[in-house]
């Protein structure tokens, strides 16, 4: 497979060949988009704006649509836009990308 023309030997679970390939489409659409644009040149940059841009919007159409019904045995979840899981990654991408890497 292939993202942004680098070729990627990927893995999935059984059954999951499809669900795979729709998101490395995703990936690699966004990463393109983002390269196209012309104003980020770096390939982890790229990546990782395009990471935040797909849970953006996986964040928006679950606050979109009205929550399904939690099974009676689990604990409902939170939505994806008060994860602390995604503010504490949001915290370690700006860490590590620096001061000159701030994304928010």
């Amino acid at each position: 497979m292939q993202i942004m023309g680098q070729s990627y030997l990927l893995g999935c679970p059984e059954g999951g060949e499809q669900r795979l390939l729709e998101a490395v489409e995703k990936v690699d659409t966004a990463m393109c988009r983002i390269r196209d644009a012309g104003k980020v040149k770096a390939r982890d940059r790229i990546a990782v704006l395009a990471a935040l841009n797909l849970a953006f919007d996986v964040a928006d159409r679950a606050t979109a649509q009205p929550p399904a019904p939690a099974p009676a045995r689990a604990p409902a979840a939170s939505a994806p836009a008060n994860d602390p899981r995604l503010a504490q990654l949001l915290q370690r991408l700006d860490h590590v990308l620096g001061d000159d890497g701030r994304l928010l």
